[in-house]
């Protein structure tokens, strides 16, 4: 039955739901396709915001002036910060598959402003009608400059999904009355990556630790993750934001502590000797919320500007159209992706809420799964075909297996909350495996806390490990032990660690055998191919993957020697 209700609730449903698309119910014990409850507010639908700050519009409506301010002594490095969630977001099984490897239908954009006056970025601030005010300095400029020239390709893909993420937002700030410009806060906390995990454990969209999740209403389970869930986590991000604009009463304020922490702002506070804006408390703060309120007006510039610096939004060359169903007994992604044909990744992505590739459903607490347009009546008509699919294998006695002995579908940071961090500092003869026993940490927190890749670390690398508070004096003598001794702590030797000392230790980097027929690039920090590739014309990422043996999926590496073309033979 098509209702506009229904079309509006598929729509919030998930990323890419069909607009028009409509429910079957279908008079079946296991599958109920039907429209899922609103979510019910826990703050009053007519709650009003207190009277606007010195932060928000004057009483005509109209924006007050940007507030220039004064440049301040940093060690933030933008693209230190914010170049990984970007990364995240290139890399997410949604982006190589929505969005085509050729990028030959954007060399009409290769040509953009650049080095542009305070003058215009301050006039056009100004023109943006907000409640949420805009600051302007060096800081602020560095973002827009890093969004609009550096990060090209990941900001049109934003603009892209903006389409269908912004709507969610926006119903969720309305509901509770609340400025809709906070829709861009994810830009900056996620990169509108659902899937996105920071390196202390914050989750999703909106990019929550376990423990405000859970505060906030959310599930958290060993099966069910709604942090990732894009409607749920959304409204529990606005009633959390509208919590602390009650407490600061001031945007900049809210919108930091949002990123910190109501406690580590409170701090800042404090130290600052009771100051109540952003920037005089800026450097109380920790090193990455100093950063934040400016990527925010970074962020809310870019939105409303895109076109003044030839910035496309990059639409799906597939039409990823998709329908949900409301289960009711327990399911497994295998039983879906073996009966139905649906690869795995794709029921990961369409449903990011689900940690263990399975559906905890029951009865009384059924839950959605989310699939593709053409696999609906497949799903319907097959039915028990489906729930019934190598049953014993997956729910022995019709039971949910121990979590622990399933797989999870991503990994979850361990909780940095509350542990001390030490930097350690690699020695001759490590790696990352010792390491991770001499401090009792997982192998892939240590990956993950410290960037790693194919877990190379040099001698002189200091890497962030985090431990119990009351463990730190005994893991700090780590830094001053010898090889041996580190060993021991473990109750292992050095000799029967000898053989596998790892060649994870990264010596000189090896000199690489150049083609001298070919004229090569030196990758640097924050290249991509397809911005490689816009510095030759007539050039296409394609080939450049081509020449050197690589995919789409490929990661290049700073320092690395791409081949570009051929020289010209004279």
């Amino acid at each position: 039955m098509r209702t506009a209700g229904l079309q509006k609730y598929l729509i919030l449903c998930f990323l890419f739901l069909a607009t028009g698309a409509f429910a079957q119910v279908i008079d079946r014990q296991k599958i109920k396709i039907e429209p899922l409850r609103p979510i019910t507010p826990v703050i009053s639908e007519s709650l009003t915001l207190p009277a606007a700050s010195q932060d928000s519009v004057d009483s005509e409506g109209s924006s007050k002036p940007v507030l220039i301010q004064n440049d301040m002594q940093r060690d933030e490095h933008v693209s230190d910060i914010f170049s990984e969630k970007m990364d995240s977001l290139a890399n997410s099984w949604y982006i190589r598959n929505l969005f085509h490897d050729d990028y030959s239908q954007y060399r009409g954009v290769n040509e953009f402003p650049r080095n542009l006056p305070d003058s215009l970025y301050i006039n056009r601030l100004q023109s943006i009608q907000e409640v949420v005010a805009m600051s302007y300095n060096s800081m602020v400029k560095d973002v827009i400059v890093f969004y609009t020239e550096k990060r090209r390709d990941q900001v049109e893909m934003m603009l892209g999904l903006s389409a269908y993420y912004f709507p969610i937002f926006e119903e969720a700030l309305d509901r509770y009355n609340m400025p809709l410009e906070l829709k861009y806060l994810p830009i900056i906390e996620s990169a509108l990556n659902p899937k996105a995990i920071s390196r202390a454990g914050a989750n999703g969209l909106w990019q929550f630790m376990f423990n405000t999740g859970r505060q906030l209403g959310l599930e958290i389970s060993s099966f069910v993750d709604e942090r990732r869930d894009p409607v749920k986590s959304t409204d529990a991000a606005v009633k959390y934001l509208w919590q602390l604009y009650q407490l600061y009463n001031d945007w900049y304020l809210a919108i930091a502590a949002y990123n910190c922490g109501p406690g580590n702002l409170d701090r800042a506070i404090k130290r600052s000797g009771g100051k109540r804006t952003f920037w005089e408390i800026y450097y109380y703060l920790p090193r990455e919320t100093r950063s934040y309120v400016p990527a925010y007006v970074a962020a809310t510039y870019v939105m409303n500007y895109y076109k003044e610096h030839n910035l496309m939004p990059r639409k799906p060359d597939i039409s990823l159209q998709t329908d949900t169903l409301i289960v009711r007994d327990y399911l497994h992604f295998d039983q879906l992706e073996n009966t139905l044909g649906i690869e795995k990744e794709q029921l990961r992505s369409l449903n990011p809420m689900y940690r263990r590739d399975v559906i905890p459903a029951k009865q009384e607490k059924p839950y959605p799964v989310v699939l593709p347009n053409e696999k609906i009546n497949a799903f319907i008509e097959l039915d028990t075909t489906v729930f019934a699919f190598d049953r014993e294998k997956y729910f022995p006695d019709n039971k949910l297996g121990n979590p622990a002995g399933l797989q999870a579908n991503y990994f979850t940071p361990a909780d940095v909350d509350g542990k001390a961090k030490i930097l350690y500092t690699v020695k001759s003869g490590d790696n990352v495996g010792f390491i991770s026993s001499w401090f009792n940490v997982r192998l892939a927190d240590l990956r993950y806390w410290n960037n790693l890749r194919r877990d190379l670390i040099r001698v002189g690398q200091q890497l962030s490990i985090y431990v119990a508070p009351e463990n730190r004096e005994k893991y700090e003598k780590l830094n001053t032990m010898t090889f041996a001794q580190k060993q021991a702590s473990v109750g292992k030797s050095a000799q029967s660690s000898a053989a596998t000392t790892s060649s994870t230790v990264q010596s000189a980097p090896q000199p690489v055998v150049l083609d001298s027929s070919y004229e090569y690039y030196t990758v640097r920090k924050g290249d991509t191919i397809w911005e490689i590739a816009k510095r030759y014309p007539g050039i296409s990422p394609d080939e450049i993957l081509r020449l050197n043996n690589l995919t789409a999926r490929s990661k290049i590496s700073i320092g690395q020697k791409l081949k570009i073309k051929a020289k010209e033979k004279i």
